[in-house]
């Protein structure tokens, strides 16, 4: 119980006090916000489920870390640049990044999500929706699998840098649908721009695209990182601080976790 209070504790100030220079562990955050999982408050610093998680695990397994910021889209090439040591920016572990880099063990699972404006169709389906044009973030797994399903039956794709970006268009009627996690979807449908738009439906699951759940990407090599943080995600699952940092984001029963049926 202490490890957990002193764990939890940490995320008021943990990361703050781990400047890059002084820290034993940099990793790795999409500089674009992801709320709830990762963005800056009015002060700039970083918060989120994602961000209390990182505070957490690195007390567990006595590292000072660090954040490091970079654009999505560039976030596996300075991974293997060296320019950090682990990627935790929700990145879905699936085959074809894994033949670039590895992962630790997963630490959530979402659903990936249609969402679109309130009283239309929730008939979701590719062939239903031929015609209509739907948004997605570029370099996602959520791109990957709109160009699998949606585009070869005449939906047009449009993909953009950030998930803000494709709500917002979304929310100004420049889009139709917008394609992406269900939670990060929660968090943008419950703000006063997300009031034009509700859930329409979960896509159906294809784990070969949408992968077996989100963990820390890692250089191939670097294998005692993997043992550590894989062991830090253990006893975090094990000593009830998954579900603490969930209560806290109100997530609870939204994110399927490690050590959950």
């Amino acid at each position: 119980m202490k490890k957990i209070v002193k764990a939890l504790a940490g995320v008021v100030f943990g990361l703050s006090l781990a400047g890059p220079a002084h820290a034993d562990l940099k990793l790795g955050v999409a500089a674009e916000p992801y709320p709830p999982f990762t963005s800056k408050d009015a002060s700039g610093k970083w918060v989120g489920w994602e961000i209390d998680l990182m505070t957490a695990l690195c007390a567990d397994i006595g590292e000072k870390c660090a954040v490091e910021e970079v654009a999505w889209d560039g976030i596996i090439p300075a991974l293997q640049a060296k320019k950090f040591d682990a990627i935790m920016a929700s990145m879905s572990i699936t085959e074809k990044r894994k033949a670039t880099i590895s992962f630790s063990d997963m630490y959530y699972i979402g659903l990936p999500t249609v969402i679109g404006a309130k009283g239309a169709d929730k008939d979701i389906s590719p062939e239903h929706l031929k015609g209509k044009n739907l948004g997605v973030q570029a370099s996602t797994i959520h791109a990957a699998y709109a160009a699998k399903y949606f585009e070869p039956k005449g939906v047009a794709i449009k993909t953009y840098g950030k998930q803000d970006e494709v709500n917002a268009d979304l929310a100004a009627g420049r889009l139709d649908y917008v394609l992406a996690d269900g939670v990060s979807l929660d968090d943008f449908l419950n703000s006063d721009q997300g009031g034009c738009c509700e859930v329409k439906a979960a896509v159906p699951y294809d784990a070969e695209i949408l992968g077996v759940g989100v963990g820390f990407g890692l250089r191939k090599e670097d294998t005692a990182l993997q043992a550590k943080l894989n062991k830090g995600i253990a006893d975090l699952a094990a000593n009830g601080t998954f579900d603490k940092i969930s209560d806290k984001w109100k997530l609870t029963g939204k994110l399927k976790l490690p050590g959950s049926k």
